[in-house]
């Protein structure tokens, strides 16, 4: 009897120290140094890129003549946000012509952490009372002159 509650008391300790466990994420593209490498500007075009490196993860949204490849590596332990353990973002720009102009690379150091300010959003202007948002548009619903409707007076 006391083997098995001692078997049941280590099943249950390494169950929960499970959940505890770091989790490995990876999200995007799997980058692959030599493939990476073989594009050259000047030399390759668009059909080229796409047989090397398969689609892009997206395409630049004002400029067509980019093209962005997406990779990133991040760690989690249990309920906590993950953080960014490897990152790439490999930029492919096209000429006129479809022929590529540059490949950059960049990786973590383009990675920026947001923290908000509190519950509200700050904002430029004129800062009204409690009482001045109430009753702040008194007087100016249909007054003549304020853009309100002058088919209810009629001088």
């Amino acid at each position: 009897m006391r083997r098995v509650a001692m078997i049941a008391c280590t099943a249950a300790i390494l169950a929960s120290t499970a959940a505890c466990s770091r989790v490995r994420t990876h999200q995007g593209f799997i980058l692959d140094p030599v493939l990476v490498s073989s594009i050259q500007p000047g030399l390759d075009n668009r059909a080229s890129v796409e047989r090397t490196l398969g689609r892009p993860t997206f395409m630049g949204q004002f400029n067509t003549g980019e093209y962005y490849y997406f990779s990133r590596q991040s760690r989690q332990l249990a309920f906590a946000e993950p953080k960014p353990v490897n990152q790439t973002v490999l930029k492919v720009t096209f000429d006129k012509n479809d022929v590529v102009a540059t490949v950059q690379e960049t990786g973590l150091d383009k990675v920026v952490s947001i923290s908000p300010e509190g519950s509200k959003t700050p904002t430029l202007g004129r800062e009204k009372s409690f009482f001045e948002e109430i009753f702040g548009n008194i007087g100016q619903v249909g007054a003549v002159g304020q853009g309100g409707s002058t088919a209810d007076n009629p001088n």
